[in-house]
């Protein structure tokens, strides 16, 4: 069983953050850049341009892909998958795993990276394959497919996205590097922009500022940036544009460390701490304070 939180962590106050203006290297709306052409298919966004808005600075967030649950106090940012509806009067985020298949999806072969046992799955999720992001053919068939998800979430009334798993030629065995990984981000932000919505850099702190200046990533969502160090990395390149989630099985030491270490950032990240599983505020092992 995951380790729990005290009831009175659990049902802690949020302190709401705010970075300063001066180093934020992102403005808090910003016109998206060009959307590519569509491709024959026309599932991809035609070219447009399209005002997207940031997540606001000075509130709180939840993460909340184990299923909806309330929103706590003080958080106008919540992040849910692309199959919930988004949580009414928040900011909504919409995961979708860009770069991996999802549990129960089917994919044509010739998009999954394929080993000497047939396709690659995630060693920490064994019922998730990566995609193949080898080529420009196959990552243009990979974004068309995915769009659908990102209509999905725009359609939902989502206003931003996240695309996990940017990191998966980590896990490809040699058969992908991180310029395919790009090139692919660069489609799927490219379709998302033309819908409206913000695009999150899903963890991910080799690239630097490539997300960002490459790809158009417009803030980032990170997992463990206290446990690993690399909170500073991104807000480097974000500013105040970083929700962080902790998670209670992994962490340096304690809730108040975590929290302690992150808010003395500046700019700090929105931070909280949740179980890892993530489940609804209704199941047991259920966990969050925010920092």
């Amino acid at each position: 069983m995951r380790p729990l939180l005290s009831a009175a962590l659990v049902t802690a106050a949020l302190v709401a953050l705010s970075g300063c203006a001066s180093a934020d290297p992102r403005p808090a709306s910003a016109p998206t850049g060009e959307a590519r052409s569509a491709p024959a298919t026309g599932v991809l966004a035609t070219e447009t341009t399209v005002g997207i808005t940031l997540p606001p600075v000075g509130t709180g967030f939840d993460y909340q892909l184990g299923g909806a649950s309330p929103v706590p106090a003080g958080a106008g940012i919540v992040v849910r998958d692309s199959t919930d509806e988004p949580a009414a009067g928040a900011y909504g985020v919409c995961y979708v795993n860009g770069f991996q298949t999802q549990p129960g999806e089917t994919w044509p072969d010739d998009l999954l990276v394929q080993g000497d046992d047939g396709p690659l799955v995630d060693p920490n999720w064994d019922d998730e394959f990566l995609l193949d992001t080898s080529t420009a053919a196959k990552r243009t068939a990979i974004a068309a497919r995915q769009a659908t998800a990102v209509d999905r979430c725009a359609d939902a009334g989502f206003q931003a996205v996240e695309f996990d798993n940017l990191d998966s030629w980590n896990r490809s065995e040699g058969a992908l590097d991180e310029d395919d990984a790009l090139a692919l981000a660069t489609l799927l932000v490219d379709h998302a922009h033309g819908r409206g919505l913000a695009v999150a850099q899903k963890n991910t702190t080799d690239i630097g500022a490539r997300g960002r200046d490459e790809a158009g990533f417009d803030f980032a969502i990170a997992e463990e940036c206290d446990r690993w160090k690399e909170c500073a990395a991104y807000t480097a390149v974000y500013g105040p544009h970083v929700l962080d989630v902790e998670y209670t099985d992994d962490l340096r030491d304690t809730v108040e460390g975590a929290c302690a270490r992150i808010l003395a950032l500046d700019p700090a990240p929105r931070a909280i701490v949740r179980d890892r599983d993530l489940v609804p505020a209704s199941e047991d092992g259920y966990a969050f304070a925010a920092c």
